[in-house]
């Protein structure tokens, strides 16, 4: 079953933080970096529900010892149409 995990942070340096947490925390990928404007940077990663889970916990926990959490949200099984939306993006 196939999820989506997003973690946002203020700044670049801690989205890469955030992103190596989230891929040696659990079996994720790294589905995409967003980069929003106003240095709010989101990193998108995929993979099996509990995995993105686990890997959203690890990123979050990542961006708060660095005061950068903006925010986080895991979607377990989205949408057709909500992942053409992420893949469309650039």
């Amino acid at each position: 079953m196939q999820s989506l995990g997003f973690v946002e942070t203020k700044g670049y340096v801690p989205a890469f933080a955030v992103a190596d947490a989230m891929v040696k925390s659990a079996n994720v990928e790294i589905r995409k970096k967003v980069w929003v404007g106003a240095g709010l940077v989101t990193v998108i990663v995929s993979g099996e529900v509990g995995a993105v889970r686990m890997a959203v916990d690890a990123g979050a926990a990542a961006a708060n010892q660095m005061e950068a959490l903006e925010g986080c949200l895991t979607i377990a099984r989205p949408t057709k149409e909500l992942l053409e939306m992420i893949d469309s993006q650039s």
